[in-house]
């Protein structure tokens, strides 16, 4: 256990930092999660592509994900929906 002041605020810290972190991570699980269910149904593609980008961007813009894997999640989405499209 940390003793010092400054210690005992740090872990602090990494806790909040840690469950925000994870919820951002499950959000961005679930969007695509819904993407790819509607891509299955060929239904609504293009409204949950577009949020599903967005969650993403969000994501990558506060550090949830790294920008590399955003943009290959967003690549492979975009992908996808141009399969269920054709």
């Amino acid at each position: 256990m940390a003793h010092h002041k400054s210690a005992i605020k740090r872990i602090r810290q990494t806790i909040t930092r840690a469950e925000r972190n994870r919820s951002g991570r499950t959000k961005v699980k679930n969007t695509v999660r819904a993407f790819r269910e509607a891509c299955d149904a060929k239904t609504n593609t293009a409204d949950q592509l577009r949020n599903a980008i967005s969650v993403i961007d969000a994501a990558a813009s506060k550090g949830f994900i790294p920008a590399k894997r955003a943009s290959r999640k967003i690549s492979r989405l975009a992908k996808a929906a141009n399969r269920a499209q054709a």
